[in-house]
């Protein structure tokens, strides 16, 4: 797993961090076993101190996704995938067609996050079908 900052972002640096791990969770790219890289390696990838790394890993062990295990590392114990995991390949192939459209349209990337934010909360939720989770 590799972190990225968002230095323009208000979400403070540790939370960039553990929202990250929680949608590597989320999509499968993370797995329960998976180790999270040393706190060492992530805080000199990010020139972060390393306590921000060791509060976003605290973070994810108080919210019951990660383990500390003393000499070893850090690994997550838990998955946020929902049952339509295997739906998401084409879901993402389906996004990235329409992100293409959009961005030859003159979209920037904030015209496209204000426009799928915007969109997420006019939509209202519809009940699961099928036992699917909710979008």
């Amino acid at each position: 797993m590799e972190f990225v900052l968002d230095g323009r972002s208000r979400v403070a640096t540790y939370m960039q961090l553990v929202l990250q791990v929680k949608q590597a969770l989320r999509v499968g790219l993370a797995q329960p076993g998976d180790r999270l890289p040393k706190v060492r390696d992530v805080a000199q990838a990010l020139a972060i101190n390393p306590n921000t790394v060791l509060k976003a890993y605290r973070e994810l062990e108080l919210e019951g996704l990660a383990e500390g295990r003393p000499g070893v590392g850090t690994f997550l114990v838990r998955t946020l995938a929902g049952p339509a995991l295997a739906q998401q390949a084409e879901l993402r192939a389906e996004l990235v067609a329409w992100l293409h459209r959009a961005q030859t349209a003159g979209l920037t990337r904030e015209d496209i996050t204000a426009l799928v934010d915007t969109t997420l909360r006019a939509t209202p939720e519809r009940p699961p079908t099928n036992g699917a989770a909710p979008a």
